[in-house]
């Protein structure tokens, strides 16, 4: 008997050592694999990787210290979630807002483009919008031509990209329409044919979610019961978009050509992208001085002898009150530098909340006139507005 027992103990011993050995790694592995979809969200959040492939593995490099098995790495949709927890965290109630409005243009836009059968996919769809998520969109045509012909008549800005996948050893080529809008639009373009094809998620390996104008629109019906659907789009397509105002006024710059002696880097816009990049470095979060810098001048295509009262008719409406006083003196911060300003107009300035942004201002106006220097393009500088915009909401 006790010989009996002994053996049983001894197997009793095995037998938990064993269970140790299978749990120990077990947690490891589920802390470890935490960690790196809290890192690949990070990265992915931040704009640093747009792939959840390279996210994942150079999450993995951080936390392991060197490479990890690509079985051990958490799935695409581990990584999506975990995003929109950042999402939740850092926009708040700001991206419900953002994504009813993203829906409304997603369904303006198809609409416009109901004769190429559109389809909604992707996050404004699901729900799982972040920061600087565009509208993605399915068209099915044969020839290119039609859909930018019909953009045009719309006055769209837009770009075409051709990007090259190779996948399961098979090269293919994808055509792209980036529209800017309120909110950037990708539009992916397939042969008419392929308009019944199932397309698979890289994210989750099944079936992309996607609906139709018609299924949008009950969709929408059904999501917000309490809003006229007709009457918010026509609301929505009657508010011009304040930064395609600021791009209007904008390219007329480029013919502007200015007094060397004080300018001696050019036109009026590659001045004015200059100054508008110099503010970025110093105030990169700060929508409204980030818009008085890159706007301070588009009055000297409408009124030369008084740029600054032609800026503010034009602007009026489409800018905060904060970049109005910004622009409105940004001439008098010229005169406090070169101490030309009187004393009086020197006080009331002072006593504004925003004195020291307008030296700032006016500093990047100074420094902004270097010929040759490297600057943004416009497109750039736009772009980068409508990403604090739709994050922050200041405009």
């Amino acid at each position: 008997m006790g010989r009996f027992l002994g053996w049983l103990a001894y197997l009793f011993y095995f037998a938990l050592r064993a269970a140790r050995a299978d749990t120990a790694p077990k947690m490891k592995h589920s802390k470890l694999r935490r960690q790196i979809i809290f890192e690949a969200a990070r990265l992915m959040y931040d704009r640093q990787e747009s792939e959840y492939y390279r996210a994942k593995m150079k999450a993995a490099r951080r936390i392991c210290q060197g490479w990890v098995k690509p079985s051990d790495l958490p799935s695409n949709a581990e990584i999506r979630d975990e995003i929109q927890t950042f999402a939740r965290l850092h926009e708040g109630a700001k991206r419900d807002h953002r994504l009813f409005e993203m829906r409304l243009d997603a369904l303006r836009m198809m609409r416009l483009l109901q004769r190429f059968r559109p389809r909604l996919i992707g996050s404004v769809l699901t729900g799982r919008v972040r920061q600087g998520s565009d509208i993605d969109l399915h068209l099915f045509a044969d020839h290119l031509s039609a859909i930018t012909a019909l953009l045009d008549e719309q006055g769209a800005i837009y770009d075409i990209q051709r990007k090259r996948v190779q996948k399961k050893g098979e090269e293919r080529v994808f055509t792209h329409i980036h529209v800017q809008d309120r909110f950037p639009i990708e539009i992916t373009v397939y042969a008419s044919n392929l308009n019944r094809f199932t397309f698979q998620s890289s994210i989750t390996g099944k079936a992309i979610e996607r609906v139709s104008t018609a299924e949008l629109e009950q969709f929408l019906r059904q999501q917000y019961p309490d809003v006229d659907l007709d009457d918010a789009l026509e609301a929505a397509e009657n508010e011009p978009d304040p930064l395609l105002v600021y791009e209007a006024l904008l390219l007329p710059l480029e013919n502007v050509k200015q007094n060397p002696a004080y300018h001696p880097e050019g036109d009026a816009l590659y001045h004015s992208l200059q100054v508008f990049d110099l503010a970025r470095d110093e105030l990169p979060y700060d929508e409204e001085f980030l818009a008085a810098a890159l706007l301070h001048d588009v009055g000297k295509a409408i009124e030369p002898q008084d740029h600054v009262t032609a800026a503010l008719e034009a602007l009026e409406g489409f800018i905060t009150p904060r970049t109005a006083w910004l622009i409105e003196h940004h001439m008098l911060g010229h005169a406090i530098e070169n101490r030309s300003i009187g004393a009086r107009a020197h006080r009331r300035l002072r006593e504004s909340e925003n004195y020291e942004d307008l030296l700032l201002l006016s500093h990047c106006d100074r420094a902004g006139r270097c010929a040759g220097v490297e600057a943004p393009e416009l497109d750039e500088a736009i772009a980068y507005l409508r990403e604090l915009a739709t994050t922050f909401g200041c405009q």
